[in-house]
């Protein structure tokens, strides 16, 4: 019987991209899909056609839908959505040692960042998160990819993950900082719908430069009240994926922005849609958070009401009218 030290917990893009990065040299994976057939779909055609049509599978990938197969894994990659991370998590039989987070958001309702939703669900296990400018579709296929690995459990749980997951085309960058992981994951989605409307609307490219550039300060602000590191924020997890999902509709965010700012609804968008755009779900939790915190995230506000139904082009003219203020206060080593 096949010995699977890694499982894949959610068969979406970004999960069977990953299953699919770890076992094409001939590793063994196991990888868990929800939605019914989809399993045996993958086992029987080596392909996810309902979420990565572009990749054929390697075939020492193995697909289940029983919660109960992954128990034997000593690693568990968690790639559900992020609103539904805890109840997954919950329903596994078993916890293994080290549990690696790849999931972006922040979780409805409580305002917990992923780490924490495991943590509480999962006190025994090592906790760490993978983020970083990945799209799901070039990591599969296997192009140069480099990630953030955020590791609770210091660098003993570096020494054992980095080896388990790194591969010629798959460079992990280790650090101990959690909350800068989690932050820049959730923070980029949203801004990435912001970029989207820019891109909707034709104000250019300088206007998303520019928005970029103070969602970043964003990012940097909200990330210094949740406990984050400015130095992470800095790097693949925090920049790096910012500019990559503000500029390309291979980003789910940036597509659902496009769509806004050409005046489409987004209870109609939200609805239509198979693949979860994370930052429509994170961008309230965010904003309120960030109001808890009195950190001004003008941005997001404009997301949450573009989200509530409002006029793409009105509020693209509020941020525009907003009033003047220096970019980097005296005394500041970054924007605020």
């Amino acid at each position: 019987m096949t010995r699977f030290k890694t499982g894949v917990v959610g068969a979406g893009a970004w999960g069977t991209a990953l299953a699919q990065m770890l076992g094409a040299d001939g590793t063994p994976v196991l990888l868990w899909a929800l939605e019914d057939g989809l399993a045996d779909a993958i086992n029987r055609d080596h392909r996810n056609d309902l979420y990565l049509p572009s990749a054929t599978l390697a075939r020492t990938i193995r697909a289940t839908g029983n919660l109960s197969d992954l128990a034997a894994c000593d690693i568990l990659l968690i790639v559900t959505p992020a609103q539904h991370l805890g109840s997954v998590l919950s329903r596994l039989p078993r916890l293994p040692r080290d549990l690696v987070l790849c999931s972006k958001g922040i979780e409805a309702g409580t305002g917990r960042m992923m780490h924490e939703v495991a943590h509480a669900i999962a006190p025994a296990s090592d906790i760490a998160v993978l983020s970083g400018p990945t799209f799901a579709h070039e990591v599969a296929a296997g192009l140069p990819t480099a990630v953030t690995l955020a590791c609770g459990g210091g660098e003993a749980q570096w020494e054992r993950l980095a080896p388990a997951l790194a591969r010629p085309a798959f460079r992990p960058y280790y650090s101990d900082d959690l909350a800068g992981a989690e932050v820049g994951g959730s923070v980029k989605n949203v801004l990435a719908i912001a970029c989207g409307v820019v891109d909707g609307l034709k104000l250019g490219q300088n206007a998303r430069a520019a928005l970029i550039s103070r969602g970043y300060a964003e990012m940097l602000r909200f990330g210094e009240a949740m406990g984050a590191r400015a130095a992470t924020l800095a790097g693949l997890c925090g920049l790096g994926d910012l500019v990559l999902t503000c500029s390309s509709t291979s980003s789910r965010n940036f597509s659902l922005g496009k769509a806004l700012g050409e005046g489409q609804s987004a209870r109609d968008l939200l609805r239509e849609r198979r693949t979860v755009a994370e930052g429509a779900h994170t961008a309230p939790v965010l904003r309120d958070l960030a109001a808890r915190h009195g950190v001004s995230m003008p941005i997001v506000e404009a997301v949450c009401a573009l989200l509530d139904g409002g006029n793409a082009t009105e509020i693209a003219q509020t941020m525009l009218t907003r009033p003047l203020k220096a970019e980097m206060p005296a005394g500041e080593s970054a924007p605020r």
